[in-house]
């Protein structure tokens, strides 16, 4: 099978960097908006019998990417495609994994059935909300961390003296076990409450010693940037921390994030590219490329090898 590489309109450089650490050219898409802004999209080359890696992440208009990425699916299914993977760097709805309330829908999930629904056979993303996202589909779905490539990062660029690693609540704990290894810092874990569907965040405390520390508060996203306001507020305000800086995964930013966390006591931000977030016009950003763990996973994965050491950390 020839493999072939389509990038959606969420997140273009994305797949430009992944087509050209596999050392081949994007396949020629035509993608337009009609004025009902329905969404038309074709195929421009043969793909026949060909494995193809179609590209989208989550970026406004989030909804219209979801449409063109189903769009993009069927057109490939029904052009004989040998095989569809759907590399979803961050996936939209991921955060709604359960039904906590009565009478809501598992976001989650129908995003699993629709691709499904759509044509798709495999399933590539990158930190997920929660692993077990990963039982929503009953189709091969792979799950890349981004330690690796931040871990190498830090090491690389950062002086890490006198630093600890803080998870923003008890569930990002175990997240931040590959971080704590690897850099060898010591952890503490902020006592985060969080009330309904409010954004809202409640600190009632922290476990661990951070006097006199820095702070890299780690966690796999931010939306509203309340959490990681919040902690750092707390931590500068009641626990007599040097500094604050943090890093996220996903640039996931709602409107107005990026202000509030500018004017918030974070020094320093670090994300990965998975999202655009050159647009969120962040203060002191570095932004960690993860295009090229992407590229051999997507390799490994067209020449039927194994993936599993592309998580192992260097």
């Amino acid at each position: 099978m020839d493999l072939k590489i389509i990038g959606g309109s969420s997140h273009k450089q994305f797949a430009k960097e992944i087509c050209e650490h596999l050392g081949i050219t994007e396949t020629k898409t035509t993608i337009t908006i009609f004025s009902n802004e329905n969404r038309f999209v074709k195929i421009e080359e043969p793909v026949r019998g060909s494995d193809v890696f179609v590209i989208q992440t989550q970026f406004t208009p989030v909804d219209a990417h979801i449409m063109e990425l189903l769009l993009l699916i069927r057109a490939l299914r029904d052009a004989s495609t040998e095989r569809i993977t759907a590399v979803l760097p961050y996936l939209p709805y991921i955060r709604s994994d359960k039904k906590d309330q009565p009478r809501i829908c598992i976001g989650a999930r129908l995003m699993a059935d629709l691709l499904e629904k759509a044509g798709v056979d495999r399933i590539l993303i990158m930190e997920m909300h929660s692993p077990q996202i990963q039982g929503f589909f009953s189709i091969p779905t792979d799950h890349l961390i981004a330690a690796p490539d931040i871990v190498n990062y830090l090491k690389q660029n950062w002086n890490l003296e006198n630093y600890v690693l803080v998870a923003g609540d008890s569930g990002a704990a175990k997240m931040i076990q590959p971080y704590a290894d690897n850099l060898h810092l010591p952890v503490a874990i902020m006592d985060k409450r969080r009330l309904d569907n409010e954004e809202k965040v409640v600190i009632k405390g922290i476990i661990g010693d951070v006097t006199g520390k820095k702070i890299l508060l780690i966690d796999d996203e931010t939306t509203s940037g309340g959490t990681l306001i919040e902690n750092a507020k707390y931590l500068t305000e009641h626990a007599q921390v040097e500094s604050v800086d943090a890093c996220f995964v996903h640039a996931t930013l709602g409107k107005d994030a990026a202000e509030k966390l500018n004017n918030s006591p974070i020094q320093k931000f670090v994300t990965t590219n998975t999202i655009p977030s050159e647009h969120y016009h962040l203060r002191n950003l570095e932004v960690v490329s993860v295009t090229k763990r992407f590229s051999e996973f997507i390799k490994r994965i067209h020449e039927n090898k194994s993936v599993k050491s592309v998580n192992d950390l260097i």
